[in-house]
């Protein structure tokens, strides 16, 4: 089961955060997929629109830090992601990584004809 949780903001809609398996088959560590909606049921439909159908949030075991909400809340789509530690303990490297867009998670590598 995935890890994570959300936040209620003062305006009424969520912030969820997830860790999910990575997508890609070349890759065996996790992400995290932050999503910015109106209500956690809208988050998870967003995610499960994007092909991600076994998406579910159970508890609030993970939720989204200031930095987090700030990093989705900023971006045009609300829809972000990076990849996860794997031990939950954030290292140099991890805090100088970039949230990307989804498309960039979901987009597969093209294969030359």
């Amino acid at each position: 089961m995935a890890a994570g949780g959300f936040c209620k903001l003062p305006t009424g809609s969520v912030v969820v955060a997830l860790n999910l398996p990575s997508p890609a088959a070349e890759s065996v560590g996790s992400v995290r997929v932050l999503v910015h909606a109106r209500n956690r049921a809208r988050a998870l439909t967003r995610l499960r629109n994007l092909g991600m159908r076994a998406v579910y949030l159970r508890g609030n075991a993970a939720p989204p830090t200031p930095d987090e909400i700030t990093a989705v809340l900023h971006h045009p789509d609300g829809l972000i992601w990076r990849t996860a530690p794997d031990n939950g303990v954030g290292g140099p490297e991890l805090v100088q990584e970039l949230w990307r867009p989804i498309r960039a998670l979901l987009r597969r590598p093209t294969t030359p004809a």
